[in-house]
């Protein structure tokens, strides 16, 4: 009991303003791509309820395979912000070059066979016709920017763990504005999209309309969101690779050099494969939540999709705030002072709590307000409005088990969380609501309740798992 009392309340200015100064552009990148999609919704959302659930589910089949991608960013940051410790500075270009070789083997084959199979996939897990036919139209295209998203992660995982997160925001920031301007472009076309600004939110943004006006773009619906986010991760690409120019990453860190390491390239084989695995099974896992609320009703589907996007500007700055743990963590060990390590968890979670409990209290007290702002729908909004309450109440939560989830993670542990996740998942909550909410009848509560407690139970496995300690010994 002491020690807890200790971690709470004794602070580490020092370490704290490290964890800030990383995170803040962590944050304004995740936060950026929570305005891209908080703006995709909103757009999309004012085709109609098929609409926004044909593209929320198109959207998480992309993303099934998209979290394995995501485990090439954790395996390069863990790698490299452990050899920047180390002063192994060439290692850290090592890393990113494995970065690569594994997004490419991973992502070109991904991209083309979602490509291609779009068509018999998405019948798997939807049953409205309308539905089916407007998210093949969204993932056959979205599944094309697997390559380049991947890449992007390789990306991120090496000028994190470099402790260059700057470089992570000014890429994001630019590729969000650009999907968020072709985003509205394509979706209405030229001629539609004053229109559509005519009323947003009570206002009249239709003088927005002139920045289309120089190219007769096409109104393509929910394909044209998908052909946006396209351009958009092909230039986060470019972006990204631009940055591997300035000298004082060139040199340093010899990412230009041809020199490889089966032993690195193993150790981050064997740190993406349990997180991979667990990305892909958990978002499985949410596909098959939204197949069972698209059996309980369309507009109950749609409903989650709007409170799933709205909670990413809870989730994503702390998110945020876990991976500038997670580099800080890699690099004490590295420098072989777990005492730091474990005080940049501390505070990490401190900060994460502060950000995520401020937004759930907004979505326990005024949803009524925050969801107009995506949907026009009565209907989305009454019932969205009961689902965004409930996920307010866990936001504290949420908070420790991203944080811990982030921290395991960039001390080489992999593999404990992803197992606790994905058995969590797979054995309560699906199951859980499922009975829930079809076999018993409850409808929609039924499965946010069970949503509610998977995260309680996650966050307290992950709490146990820290304050044992043995993630300190773990070589990488």
């Amino acid at each position: 009991m002491s020690r807890i009392k200790q971690i709470i309340f004794h602070r580490n200015r020092e370490i704290a303003h490290k964890i800030i100064l990383l995170g803040l552009p962590v944050i304004a990148s995740n936060l950026s791509r929570t305005f891209m999609n908080l703006a995709d919704m909103a757009m999309v959302g004012r085709l109609g309820a098929s609409a926004l659930a044909a593209t929320g589910m198109g959207a998480m089949l992309t993303w099934i395979v998209l979290n394995f991608g995501m485990s090439f960013r954790t395996a390069t940051q863990t790698v490299t912000s452990r050899r920047l410790g180390q002063k192994r500075y060439t290692e850290c270009g090592i890393a990113l070059r494995n970065g690569h070789i594994l997004a490419a083997i991973f992502g070109i084959p991904i991209s083309l066979l979602g490509y291609f199979f779009a068509d018999r996939l998405v019948p798997l897990f939807l049953d409205d016709p309308k539905v089916i036919a407007m998210c093949i139209d969204y993932a056959s295209i979205a599944f094309l920017s697997t390559f380049f998203t991947t890449l992007g992660f390789a990306f991120q995982g090496f000028y994190t763990g470099i402790e260059r997160t700057r470089i992570h925001m000014n890429v994001s920031v630019i590729a969000n504005i650009v999907n968020v301007y072709l985003n509205a472009g394509l979706i209405y076309g030229r001629d539609g999209i004053q229109a559509s600004l005519s009323s947003v939110a009570g206002l009249d943004l239709s003088w927005l309309g002139a920045l289309w006006s120089w190219y007769p773009f096409p109104a393509m619906g929910v394909k044209g969101a998908a052909l946006a986010t396209l351009i958009a991760s092909l230039w986060m690409a470019i972006h990204y690779s631009l940055y591997l120019l300035a000298p004082t990453i060139q040199k340093k860190y010899k990412v230009f050099s041809f020199h490889l390491s089966k032993t690195m390239m193993k150790r981050q084989v064997l740190l993406a494969l349990p997180q991979g695995s667990q990305g892909m099974l958990v978002i499985l896992g949410y596909s098959l939540f939204y197949k069972i609320l698209a059996m309980i009703g369309v507009v109950e589907l749609a409903s989650t999709e709007v409170v799933f996007t709205i909670l990413h500007t809870s989730f994503m700055p702390a998110a945020g705030i876990g991976q500038a743990c997670a580099t800080l963590v890699g690099k004490y060990l590295g420098e072989k002072d777990p005492n730091k390590a474990e005080i940049s968890i501390v505070e990490s979670i401190r900060w994460s709590m502060m950000i995520m409990g401020t937004l759930g209290m907004l979505f326990i007290t005024i949803p009524h307000y925050i969801l107009p702002i995506f949907t026009n729908d009565p209907n989305v909004i009454r019932i969205g409005s009961i689902a965004l309450r409930i996920a307010g109440f866990v936001q504290f939560a949420d908070a420790v088990g991203m944080t811990l989830w982030f921290s395991l993670s960039g001390a080489g542990n992999t593999f404990f969380p992803a197992a606790v996740e994905s058995a969590i998942i797979w054995l309560f909550f699906l199951p859980f609501s499922y009975i829930t909410g079809i076999v018993l009848g409850l409808g929609f509560i039924g499965p946010w309740i069970g949503m509610a407690t998977y995260l309680f139970l996650f966050a307290s496995i992950m709490l146990w798992k820290i304050l044992k300690g043995d993630w300190k010994d773990i070589e990488v």
